[in-house]
């Protein structure tokens, strides 16, 4: 059992995590429940591009060509990243943008990868799904949004701790799960605040986890070429970005990264200059074949002037548990069920939220009798990933 003293800390440190990263983690909710489904509102909304039904021994049009037709759309720009569509490698998008630094600022072309010829230019920066995008991921403050929405998810996991440790010395003289129906509203609400968060207590766990993981992605990626990508380009040292006019053929490095990564698919592509590349490679990020490979990703760096592979360095462990916990934020990994069960999840959490702030302000508007003291809650959270960021949980306090 734990001390007064104890008990005391440990509800301070519940009730403010809870308090402070309440309002974001509910923001993270009712934005990460569309994100589940993004595939399937871009079918439903008619921005999905498909391409047409041709034979299945249709040759595919080379890379080269491609991209000559993605760039002719938009010459003054430079071609930054090529890759599949998720589901259909009969679609190549291509991104274009002023510069090969990152940036906002940039044009996709989807060409068909048989014919070569422009299917679509879809825009991905504009658009509800964009907006929840957005707010869910950065809250449209870049870096800075994202470092804050993953010591936000910090506080989540707190949070849940703490609501663990406190759940059963204030749930001590009720059934687990109990709901006192005929009590008061505001006993009631805690009573299914404290049910949905104890119940969804290792999926909030791990969602709010994964999401705060992924909120480091950008310097995870700077430090891995900081790290290891450096050492690999020694040969390179104070040499420029190669210019496109001197570049080999784009095919011929495309059927190299695939000999030296039997077995793979590949992801995307990756141009010289680019923050995935380096000034003097097109790197191919090739990935597995079964539903837990599909999400790791190995690199291949193929020199862009002579079009043969220079290294295929294996992942660091960092990289790895970012590219695993991207699709576990979002519930990718085991197709529409699973995406179900994330959004019904996702739903727990938000009556979470909501009820913990209801019996927060509800506090505010009237006195504890004595019969009627703090019992504490368990927390929960959900925010939807990333590419992606954490769920959130909130604790209150209860009728003995």
């Amino acid at each position: 059992m734990l001390s007064p003293t104890a008990l005391r800390r440990w509800s301070w440190t519940h009730k403010w995590s809870s308090l402070v990263c309440t309002v974001f983690m509910l923001l993270l909710c009712l934005t990460g429940l569309p994100l589940i489904f993004h595939h399937e509102i871009g079918h439903l909304l008619g921005t999905e591009v498909e391409a047409p039904a041709m034979p299945a021994n249709t040759p595919r049009a080379s890379l080269d060509k491609v991209l000559t037709t993605a760039h002719a759309l938009h010459p003054e720009r430079v071609v930054q990243f090529a890759s599949h569509a998720e589901d259909d490698d009969n679609v190549w998008f291509v991104t274009l943008t002023p510069t090969p630094a990152p940036t906002d600022d940039f044009r996709s072309v989807a060409v068909d990868a048989r014919t070569a010829e422009v299917l679509a230019q879809p825009r991905f920066d504009e658009g509800f799904m964009y907006v929840m995008f957005k707010l869910h991921v950065d809250l449209f403050a870049g870096l800075p949004g994202k470092l804050f929405l993953g010591f936000m998810g910090l506080l989540l996991l707190v949070a849940i701790v703490t609501g663990v440790v406190l759940y059963a010395p204030f749930m001590r003289k009720l059934a687990f799960g109990e709901v006192r129906r005929g009590r008061s509203a505001r006993v009631k609400w805690l009573d299914l605040h404290n049910l949905l968060g104890i119940v969804t207590l290792v999926w909030a766990f791990v969602v709010g986890g994964t999401g705060m993981i992924n909120t480091w992605a950008d310097l995870l990626i700077k430090y891995w070429q900081h790290d290891q990508l450096s050492a690999l380009l020694k040969p390179y040292e104070g040499q420029p970005i190669v210019p496109a006019a001197e570049r080999g053929p784009l095919q011929q490095a495309l059927e190299a990264a695939q000999a030296q990564a039997p077995g793979t698919k590949l992801s995307f592509i990756a141009f010289p200059g680019t923050a995935f590349s380096s000034p003097h490679h097109n790197t191919f990020f090739m990935r597995g074949n079964e539903p837990l490979t599909s999400k790791l990703l190995k690199p291949v760096l193929v020199d862009a002037r002579t079009a043969q592979v220079t290294a295929a360095p294996a992942l660091p462990w960092y990289l790895t548990a970012l590219l695993v916990s991207q699709p576990l934020h979002f519930g990718d990994y085991g197709g529409m069920p699973m995406k179900i069960l994330w959004a019904l999840l996702d739903i727990a959490t938000i009556v979470v939220l909501g009820s913990g702030l209801y019996l927060w302000l509800r506090k505010g508007v009237q006195t504890a009798s004595p019969a009627s003291q703090p019992a504490g809650s368990a927390t929960n959270g959900f925010a939807g990933g990333t590419l992606p960021a954490p769920g959130a949980a909130r604790s209150t306090e209860g009728a003995a």
